[in-house]
């Protein structure tokens, strides 16, 4: 054969020259594909934040993905996947935070608009960075719509949904127990805090005639209110409103009985006091009676003067301060050191949350809940895996309101004005309001910005162009939705609920949920532990190919995956083996090829095509079911395993025969098995593939193409 692979595959000096050819055909934009790609297949990429580099995770997202779109596109659909990039909001600013700290500097020693600019400077050295990378992973998606959170139409989209939102009446502001983080000083969602286990003292306190008990002493110096069930009868003598005199930490107090069907009568001694500025569920039975509500904490962790002596003082190392006290008045009655409970810390920082009331944005989630809640239980939209679906409903039946407001720089700004005189929130997208509607009173700008994922929310419809792009009409709804599992409340039920409620249509059919990328040892990667993996270190030591089908052969949906350099390792001897297979197969075949294509199949030959052909019914099965771990290893073992060391091996003898009918039969089977090996692996490998199909004799150039198109394996037709 004239056409000759050289002895070894090297990746370094094939990917690029691949990658270039891909996009400077025009392909990656499905305007540009085939007149038989017709219709449309949509993936919005999950937006990657634009505050560090890619990691393992990411490698993983860009895989899986780019396997759908190259199936698809192969199997004749108009594809488009859409990249994007996130700004990121809480967790950019604290990236950048981190970097002022280690500068020396302080955000809240900055003024607002010059933090917004480095942060934003940051942010686009990243994005840049980022747009670099992606296409290392072989990511095969449409630059010319790449979008970012931040554009223009993007934030005219997220500030029309607002307005549409208040205007429907599932807007307010209001003032309500939220999530508070001392360190970076926002409020989170409940979302964004993490539930930790841990042990601490739990003190028994004598208040009064009863015993109360806390693990947090801090909160107790406005306790005024003691609260019982109204069915209990060891206190059955206390009446409702009814007033006590009694002893606390700072001197003699003047407490009101409250009976309340909150109180948990097993736990503990059935009584306790509230502190209903610093506790929700303590707010919560305030708010059923009417009860006054006093700070204890400021908003830097730190005791107010209503703490007397310990004013000023963190509450870390106020409580055993307190404990002493009250031990000094005869108030400690005993202390359970092993008391295990749950406590909320910021998922970025670990500090523990602060409960406090603060005036903010809150969404009604019911009404968005409940037409979501229908849409899954109907079956509209098919979760992969299927549990998720449970956990998802599960979710919504019990959603509670969500506070949007954050106190940072780095967002989208929240488009409203607040009264100075009456404190009312008027949302304002035009920036056209100068006076309170209701009072008449002076207003000032809302300086809080959304919770970033808001605008995320909106993103399959809002990057599409909705309502009157062109491309919103022809790829909304949108067709797979990948993305990782554990985030599925914050952004996938979000999304759900957004698109339904603003355009009347699911963003997507199919969730597909991917586990968390963990390392060799089954840990979950981090900074601290130094166990992060660079999926480009990979690729530069064993090629793209092996690290992406190395990510998902064994990789089923929702399981978290265990990243072994000896697998990938594993994947690159493949790669090699696939390379010498094609090596092998091309230098068997004469100059002319119009003979063997014509040629007729020996019964023998012929049997070999139907078996692979029933293989390839298989893999097709898997591959429109989104079992690609499945695809992945049936192709590996069918190429490796049935191809070079039976079908190759027994050819030998038939291509050296003298027989002419039982050579040329043996050449074309061996092209066609060959063809659809690398058509079949290609979603999988796409650079080795590519490369090899290239130097096959099959097509006529260019010129001559049917379509017009170029010779690319990309967009040839899958294997049927």
């Amino acid at each position: 054969m004239s056409i000759e692979l050289l002895k070894t595959y090297n990746p370094k000096e094939v990917e690029d020259k691949i990658y270039k050819l891909w996009k400077e055909s025009g392909f990656f934009n499905p305007d540009n594909l085939p007149k038989r790609h017709q219709n449309p297949f949509t993936i919005i990429m999950p937006p990657t934040n634009a505050n560090g580099s890619l990691h393992a995770g990411h490698g993983l997202v860009m895989t899986i993905e780019d396997i759908m779109i190259r199936y698809k596109r192969m199997r004749g659909y108009k594809t488009l996947w859409l990249p994007g990039l996130d700004h990121a909001g809480f967790e950019t600013q604290v990236v950048y935070e981190k970097q002022l700290e280690k500068e020396g500097r302080s955000r809240f020693q900055m003024d607002p608009k010059e933090l917004y600019k480095e942060i934003l400077d940051f942010t686009l050295n990243n994005k840049k960075n980022i747009k670099g990378q992606i296409p290392k992973i072989g990511s095969s998606c449409d630059w010319s719509r790449e979008k970012f959170t931040l554009d223009g139409d993007i934030v005219k989209t997220v500030y029309k949904i607002f307005e549409k939102m208040a205007k429907d009446g599932l807007v307010y502001r209001g003032k309500k127990v939220i999530n508070w983080c001392p360190k970076h000083q926002t409020s989170l969602s409940d979302l964004e805090t993490a539930d930790t286990e841990q042990v601490d003292n739990f003190y028994y306190l004598q208040y009064g005639p009863f015993v109360i008990a806390t693990a947090r002493p801090e909160t107790k110096f406005g306790d005024k209110y003691v609260v019982m069930h109204p069915n209990d009868e060891r206190y059955k003598k206390y009446k409702n409103g009814q007033k006590i005199k009694l002893e606390w930490i700072n001197g003699p107090i003047t407490a009101t009985i409250i009976k309340d069907e909150a109180i948990d009568m097993t736990f503990g001694t059935g009584v306790m006091t509230i502190t209903p500025w610093h506790d929700s569920t303590d707010f919560e039975i305030a708010e059923r009676h009417n009860l006054e509500k006093e700070q204890i904490i400021d908003f830097r962790g730190k005791l107010l003067p209503i703490a007397g002596e310990f004013v000023g003082i963190s509450i870390k190392e106020a409580r055993p301060l307190i404990i002493e006290k009250l031990k000094s008045k005869g108030l400690l009655v005993k202390i359970d050191e092993n008391y295990k409970h749950v406590v909320k810390k910021c998922y970025k920082c670990e500090s523990i949350i602060e409960p406090q009331i603060k005036d903010q944005w809150f969404i009604k989630m019911k009404p968005l809940a409940e037409p979501a809640i229908k849409t899954i239980e109907d079956g509209d939209i098919e979760y992969i895996p299927e549990h998720y679906k449970k956990i998802s409903l599960h979710w919504l039946k019990n959603i509670i309101d969500w506070n949007v407001s954050r106190q940072i720089v780095w967002g989208i700004p929240i488009p409203a004005k607040i009264c100075i005189k009456c404190d009312e929130g008027i949302v304002d997208i035009d920036n056209k309001i100068s006076v309170c509607p209701k009072c008449g009173g002076d207003v000032r700008q809302e300086t809080d910005t959304f919770d970033t994922w808001f605008s995320s929310g909106q993103w399959p419809f809002a990057s599409l162009g909705f309502p009157d792009s062109k491309d919103y009409k022809e790829f909304f709804p949108t067709d797979v939705m990948e993305t990782a599992g554990e985030i599925i409340f914050f952004w996938v039920a979000r999304m759900i609920m957004f698109s339904l409620y603003v355009t009347g249509k699911i963003p997507f059919k199919t969730v597909y949920l991917h586990g968390l990328v963990l390392d060799a040892k089954g840990q979950k990667m981090s900074k601290s532990k130094g166990n992060v993996i660079n999926p480009l270190d990979l690729t530069e030591k064993y090629g793209t190919d092996a690290f992406r089908i190395g990510l998902v052969v064994g990789n089923t949906p929702g399981t978290s995956l265990a990243l072994a350099e000896d697998k990938i390792k594993g994947y690159k001897h493949f790669g090699n083996k696939l390379w010498n297979i094609a090596r092998f197969v091309l230098m068997s075949l004469p100059d002319d090829m119009s003979t063997v294509l014509k040629s007729p199949l020996t019964p023998e030959d012929q049997k070999l095509i139907d078996e692979l052909n029933v293989s390839m019914k298989e893999i097709t099965d898997d591959m429109d079911q989104y079992r690609f771990y499945l695809a992945a290893e049936k192709i590996y073992h069918y190429t490796w395993h049935a191809f070079a060391d039976k079908i190759i091996e027994e050819s030998k003898a038939k291509l050296a025969s003298e027989d002419e009918k039982i050579r040329t039969s043996a050449q074309r089977m061996l092209i066609e098995i060959l063809t659809t090996c690398l058509k079949t692996l290609h979603p999988f490998m796409p650079f080795i593939t590519e490369e090899i199909y290239s130097k096959l004799p099959l097509h006529p150039p260019p010129p001559e193409r049917a379509d017009g198109g170029k010779k690319l394996l990309m967009i040839e037709d899958w294997p049927v």
